[in-house]
């Protein structure tokens, strides 16, 4: 760890004050400016991709298309951004990453601008996006503990975390915003002699995302880790990419707790994912009165309650390490009790008031299972493990949304009552192992056996 790593102090290690006191750490504090400014170019990119398919199509399918296009390799190649996270470092991985699509973006906006944009380059653009995404996000879950001491690593999470967060409450808005006010939907433009969609709004909304992408990299440029920033055995630097991805899932098969939890992340994102995303706008259309506006409080209130569960984890103390364990197996439990309990719900108060609750659990676990992760994990296995959780979590988005969808069909209130009965059914199964309730006791373990030599050998 560098010398400019934060240091910590008994009496401050919980709270907004501890919280205040992260951002004093120079590193922290320009991984931090540089990922707000960033996440919150992301949004523009998120809104401005759809919004400029259906205005060259009017085609949701076209839409759909594209949208999966940047979703697939970003999910394909997660696992290989892990492993050249660990074969290099997370900042390197992370600068190449954003000077990457800084200029790919840019020249996106620039054809946009010029109204010379085809589909053809928009899906392109969408596939080497999503690449370069997969990329990115491991080494973003790496780079936190070379920053901040053990202690405060939990406080650190939950600050990038939450600005996550914030960004896709204030993003969509303002990129919204900056379309409507430059180039109304339907609108055309006369670009040598021919008429074109008015693409200018578009255009400006990439413009942003890429200056972002130039002002993390700055940041991270300007970081002062040492030389080198951490010793990557020549082991792993000599190791194939297969291999690195290999010994990763061998590792977390080998010890218990990483597998049921791996597990549990899993099963949170298959059975409660789906239900969300798809049964909440149902159950607006269907029950209240209020339609799409209830949909929107009920998704806020979620969001919302994301958002405070990720401060309650960084302001409230850790549990003891003998009850960590439990205490994530109940809260994991109350996002199914909440998922049930929604099929049932009548009114858009009481709806919102149980996605409020979802929304707490969920984001409580999110930093609670990734600072246990990183720190149960070697350093020079951490790149591998962060892109096994964001695979874990975004690998099964599409199988949960599709599900949803044709069970939601055949009964609304069943799809919630039987995703939330499956998850409090895993949390059962997981609490009868004891090495999975006591977690958080015991000494990090890279693996509990050597990594045995099979026909996957060949890879290393």
């Amino acid at each position: 760890m560098s010398h400019s790593t934060v240091t910590t102090s008994s009496s401050n290690n919980n709270g907004i004050h501890s919280m205040l006191e992260m951002l004093k750490g120079r590193n922290f504090r320009l991984l931090w400016i540089g990922e707000a400014i960033s996440l919150l170019g992301d949004q523009f990119t998120l809104i401005a991709l759809p919004w400029l398919v259906l205005q060259l199509t009017g085609d949701a399918l076209a839409m759909g298309a594209v949208l999966a296009l940047a979703g697939i390799p970003r999910a394909m190649f997660m696992l290989v951004g892990g492993a050249m996270t660990d074969r290099f470092s997370p900042r390197a991985v992370m600068l190449s990453s954003n000077i990457f699509r800084m200029v790919f973006v840019a020249t996106f906006a620039v054809l946009l601008l010029f109204g010379t944009v085809q589909m053809w380059m928009v899906y392109i653009f969408a596939l080497v996006f999503g690449t370069a995404d997969a990329f990115f996000f491991p080494a973003q879950g790496t780079i936190v503990p070379q920053l901040v001491s053990k202690e405060r690593l939990q406080t650190g999470n939950a600050i990038i975390q939450g600005t996550a967060r914030l960004s896709m409450f204030a993003g969509p808005i303002l990129a919204g915003v900056l379309i409507a006010l430059l180039a109304g939907s339907g609108s055309q433009v006369a670009i040598a002699g021919e008429t074109v969609p008015d693409l200018r709004g578009i255009g400006i909304a990439f413009g942003f995302d890429a200056f972002t992408f130039l002002f993390s990299a700055i940041t991270l440029w300007m970081m002062t880790l040492g030389k080198p920033e951490r010793e990557i055995p020549e082991a792993t630097r000599k190791e194939s990419v297969l291999g690195s991805i290999w010994e990763g899932l061998v590792i977390v098969w080998n010890d218990a707790p990483l597998r049921v939890f791996f597990a549990i992340v899993v099963a949170v994102h298959l059975f409660a994912t789906g239900p969300v995303i798809v049964g909440i706008p149902v159950l607006a259309d269907m029950r209240f009165s209020e339609g799409a506006a209830a949909f929107g409080v009920v998704i806020s209130a979620f969001g919302g309650g994301n958002f405070l569960g990720i401060l309650l984890a960084g302001v409230l103390p850790k549990p003891a390490p003998q009850r960590l364990g439990t205490v994530l197996l109940l809260v994991v439990s109350i996002i199914g009790v909440g998922l049930a309990a929604l099929g049932f719900a009548t009114s858009t108060a009481i709806a919102a008031l149980t996605a409020l609750i979802i929304g707490i659990a969920e984001g409580y676990i999110l930093i609670m299972f990734t600072t246990w992760l990183q720190d149960r994990t070697p350093q020079r296995m951490l790149g591998r493990m962060m892109s096994l959780l964001t695979f874990a979590a975004i690998g099964l988005i599409p199988i949960s949304t599709a599900l949803s969808g044709v069970l939601i069909e055949l009964n609304t209130t069943g799809l919630f009552v039987g995703a939330g009965a499956l998850l409090v059914l895993t949390v059962i199964i997981a609490a009868h192992n004891p090495e999975v309730r006591t977690m958080g006791v015991g000494l990090p373990v890279e693996n509990q056996t050597r990594v045995k030599k099979s026909l996957w050998g060949q890879f290393h």
